[in-house]
């Protein structure tokens, strides 16, 4: 085999390396009990991939082509590529709201961010107060999550009702922690080095307010990074791309999806690299199988 990594020129807004390059510290990967920077777990993984024979490009995969054997590849530079097998792990983007203080070069990963399960137990949030913004499952989760760090969770969302399920809401509403805002928006993220409150506007009073806060997590959904796929393969009616059940193979016989791009629930770190694993291992073996014939 010859593998070749395609790592993307900040694809999706995110640099090479993905979400990871964007967290300041990764306290729940194996290996790290004192945790690890977030680039440099990137680095070190980059580093081992090279050692072991990957040659690396510096683009983004523009078009591919799924069907024809082998398949083909087209880079933004205009470079062509054929191979066997493809695996897919181009990721999903944590969906952002526009706020001012919230920014690149703001408070973005200063405080706030979009993954209280990756973020939620750094330092600078126990026994703070935080605040998560949204109204579905998803922030239900969070929520809750953030409870076991956090001294108070404000969960804000800009409607009068929630959209989570029945049982999600009556967890999160039977938590004493959680404080829930409802018809309020947010305004503007304020603080120093790092975020220190927001302010917030009743949307039927018009009255704003601000919250001491140490962190904001947005839990508002994340979009797959599968666009440029074009409809070539299965996904769910969400744009998550769908595989066979245990494995890692899509709807294309030779071509495997990993990572957060097929994964919508945990969307962790270990739980993308273990089916990075298991993507490699299957494109081996469906590589063997056409050798063998």
């Amino acid at each position: 085999m010859f593998p070749l990594l395609f790592e993307g020129f900040m694809a999706g807004g995110v640099a090479a390396g993905g979400q990871l390059t964007t967290t300041t510290e990764v306290e729940n990967f194996p290996g790290f009990p004192d945790g690890i920077d977030g680039p440099l777990l990137m680095e070190k993984m980059r580093a081992q991939s090279e050692r072991l024979g990957t040659k690396i490009i510096g683009e983004t995969v523009t078009k591919l082509s799924l069907s024809e054997r082998p398949f083909k590849v087209e880079s933004e530079s205009g470079d062509v590529f054929y191979s066997q097998s493809l695996i897919i792990a181009t990721g999903a983007t944590a969906k952002r709201m526009d706020i001012p203080g919230t920014r690149d070069g703001e408070y973005w990963q200063k405080g706030v961010s979009a993954c209280a399960v990756c973020d939620g137990a750094l330092p600078i949030f126990r026994g703070k107060p935080v605040a998560v913004v949204g109204g579905g499952d998803s922030a239900m989760e969070e929520a809750l999550f953030l409870t076991k760090f956090a001294s108070k969770v404000h969960l804000i969302h800009r409607r009068d009702e929630l959209r989570a399920s029945k049982t999600m809401q009556s967890r999160a509403k039977a938590n004493e922690k959680i404080e829930f805002l409802f018809s309020h928006v947010i305004t503007e993220a304020k603080g120093d080095s790092l975020l220190t409150s927001i302010f917030v506007k009743n949307l039927k009073t018009d009255v704003v307010s601000e919250i001491p806060i140490s962190g904001l997590f947005f839990a508002i959904g994340h979009i797959p990074n599968t666009s440029f796929l074009e409809q070539q393969l299965e996904t769910h009616p969400d744009g998550y791309i769908s595989t066979v059940p245990g494995t890692t193979q899509t709807s294309v016989p030779g071509v495997f999806a990993a990572g957060d791009v097929q994964d919508k629930r945990w969307r962790q770190a270990i739980t993308a690299a273990g089916t990075g694993c298991m993507a490699a291992l299957e494109a081996e073996h469906y590589i063997s199988t056409l050798d063998e014939n």
